[in-house]
C-alpha cells in the first residue's frame, strides 16, 4: 500500500508534468489560450486515470500493461538517443555541485542515498506477487515457474530502458540535468531550440501514455485491498458503484498528496531504502515460515542471512538518504507545486 500510493503519487506528478510541457511544445507563440497551472495538470492527468482505473482487475489491464511497457521503451530510447545526437550543451560538468559537503562521509553516504534511488527505480517488485496470484497454478504447473520468466525478462527490459538512459543522460548533461524532471525536462531546455516539435511532443507523448498505464497497475493492489476489506467485513459481493467510488477516493487522495507535497520525488532515496526490504528481506523470512526448514539448517542460515543483510543495507540506504536530506537540503514547499 505503501509503495502503491506513494509511486501513483509520483506518476501523477510526472503525467500531469509533462502534459504541461506538451501544451508548451505545441502552443509556444501560437495559441492565445491561457496555459493551465502545474495543479491544473495534475487534475486533468488524475481525471484519465480514474476513468481508465475503471478496469476490474489486474488480468483486465494486460493490453494496458502491455502499452506502458511499449511506451516506456520507446520514450527513454527516443530521450536518451536524440540528447547524444543532439550533443553536450555549454557549461557541462562531472564535478559534484558547489554546494555539496566536502568531508569523509560524503562519499558512502552518496552513493547510499544513490542505491535508494535505484531501489525506487526498480519499484516494480511492488506488484510480482499481486500479479502471480492471478495467475493458474496446479502442483504439476506451478505459477511461479512463468513468474519468474517474466521478471527475468521484464528486470531485463527495464535495465535496457534506464542504465542507457543513465549513462546517455549523464554524458550529455552532466549537473546541468534539473533536480525535478529528469532527462525529458534536460532534453526540453537545453534543445528545444534545435529539436523539432513533432520530435518533442511524441516524447511527452510517450511519458504521459507510460504514466497513465503505470498508475493503473500500481494502484490495483490498493483497490483489491480496499475491496476485499469490504468484503470480508461485509461477507457479500463489493457492488460495482463503491468498486468505482474506492478509485475515485484512492485517485482523489493521490492528487491532494501529489500538489501537498510537491517536494516528494526528492525523497526517492528514502523511499526506496525503506521499501527495500521488500526485496531483499521480507522473502527470505517468508520463504522460511512457509517452508519451515529445519532449524539451523544451510538453507535456513541462508535465508536468515540474506534477510538480515536485506535489512541492513534497508537502513544504511535509509540513513544515507536521510543523511544527504540534512545537509543538502531539499527545497520544502507545501501545496506550491512548479
Amino acid at each position: 500500500m505503501y509503495l502503491s500510493g506513494g509511486t501513483c503519487v509520483t506518476l501523477i506528478m510526472i503525467g500531469g508534468g509533462t502534459m504541461k510541457i506538451f501544451f508548451q511544445i505545441v502552443c509556444e507563440d501560437e495559441c492565445n489560450v491561457k496555459p493551465l497551472t502545474t495543479i491544473e495538470w495534475y487534475l486533468v492527468f488524475t481525471c484519465l486515470a480514474i476513468l481508465l482505473a475503471q478496469l476490474p482487475n489486474l488480468n483486465s489491464i494486460a493490453g494496458v500493461s502491455l502499452i506502458g511497457a511499449i511506451t516506456a521503451i520507446s520514450y527513454c530510447t527516443l530521450i536518451w538517443v536524440v540528447s547524444i545526437i543532439k550533443g553536450r550543451p555549454n557549461g557541462v560538468s562531472y564535478d559534484l555541485p558547489p554546494e555539496e559537503p566536502k568531508s569523509e562521509m560524503a562519499g558512502p553516504f552518496n552513493v547510499l542515498n544513490a542505491l535508494g534511488i535505484i531501489a525506487f527505480a526498480f519499484r516494480g517488485h511492488n506488484v510480482v506477487l499481486e500479479i502471480q496470484g492471478t495467475m493458474p497454478s496446479s502442483t504439476k504447473h506451478p505459477s511461479r515457474l512463468p513468474m519468474w520468466r517474466g521478471v527475468k525478462v521484464s528486470y531485463l527490459i527495464i535495465a535496457v530502458c534506464l542504465f542507457p538512459l543513465a549513462l546517455g543522460g549523464y554524458w550529455t548533461y552532466g549537473n546541468l540535468i534539473p533536480g525535478n524532471g529528469g532527462m525529458l525536462n534536460a532534453l526540453y531546455k537545453h534543445h528545444k531550440h534545435d529539436t523539432s516539435k513533432a520530435l518533442l511532443g511524441i516524447a511527452c507523448l510517450l511519458v504521459v501514455i507510460n504514466s497513465l498505464s503505470s498508475f493503473q497497475l500500481y494502484a490495483m493492489p490498493v483497490f483489491d485491498n480496499l475491496e476485499v476489506r469490504y468484503t470480508t467485513k461485509m461477507n457479500r459481493p463489493c457492488p460495482r458503484w463503491l468498486r468505482s467510488g474506492f478509485r475515485v477516493f484512492f485517485g482523489c487522495l493521490a492528487l491532494f498528496i501529489s500538489v501537498a507535497l510537491p517536494f516528494l520525488p526528492s525523497l526517492a532515496g528514502l523511499i526506496g531504502g525503506i521499501a527495500l526490504p521488500l526485496t531483499l528481506a521480507y522473502p527470505c523470512f517468508m520463504w522460511i515460515l512457509v517452508k519451515k526448514p529445519r532449524r539451523y539448517s544451510a538453507s535456513w542460515c541462508l535465508n536468515c542471512l540474506l534477510g538480515v543483510l536485506g535489512m541492513v543495507l534497508s537502513v544504511l540506504v535509509t540513513t544515507g538518504a536521510i543523511w544527504s536530506i540534512a545537509t543538502m537540503g531539499i527545497d520544502v514547499h507545501f501545496f506550491k507545486p512548479q
